[in-house]
Order: C-alpha cells, then structure tokens, then sequence
C-alpha cells in the first residue's frame, strides 16, 4: 500500500510515532492546552518544528525567548534546549513535528 490514512482519535496518546506507520518525521498534537502549560527544559537529535494553529506561548530556545502566536511557525535545532509555556488567554492549538521517526527527548529539568 502506498498511503496509510491515520484516524488521529486512534493514536496512542493522540500522537503520531512516524515508525510506527512508515513515516519518517513524528508529530505531537496539542489540543486545547490551557494557560501555564508546557513542558520543562529539553532537546532532541532532531530538529522540532512548531506550527501554531491558535493561541499564544513563551518559548524559550537556547538564550532567546519568543512570544509566539497562531498562525507562525518555529523551527528549535537539534540539541538545541527548549521549552515552551502557554501565556492565553485562549488555548493553545498547534503541531509539533519532530524529524525523527521516533520521538527521542533528554530532559534537562
């Protein structure tokens, strides 16, 4: 089969793992994720992008911070320690897409 089609309600946390379907990038879908949220300080082999549906979020990539809002997009480098925090007031919407096919994060925090 050339194409897979997913149902996003059936992926195991609602994420998409790309090895587990053929696909060579990963994907991390927030839904609704409400002020204050976010995870701490981390990095990755990968590059992480970030493609902001709604809402608002602090992030912090290296030494530079940035208030990002729906409808930008953010690209964090591989190694490179990030972390972001929902600022609201409406609910953050976005998708994370992660260049490996497995999601591989060390905490820093």
């Amino acid at each position: 089969m050339s194409i897979e089609l997913i149902e996003q309600d059936q992926l195991p946390g609602g994420n998409l793992e790309g090895y587990l379907h053929g696909s060579s990038v990963s994907m991390i879908f927030e839904r609704d994720a409400p002020p204050g949220f976010g995870p701490r300080l981390h990095r990755h082999p990968y590059d992480e992008t970030f493609v902001l549906r709604s809402g608002r979020a602090l992030f912090t990539v290296g030494d530079e911070q940035i208030e990002a809002v729906g409808g930008q997009i953010l690209v964090a480098r591989a190694e490179v320690p990030h972390k972001f925090e929902v600022v609201g007031p409406e609910p953050y919407n976005a998708v994370h897409i992660h260049a490996g096919d497995r999601f591989e994060t060390e905490w820093l925090e």
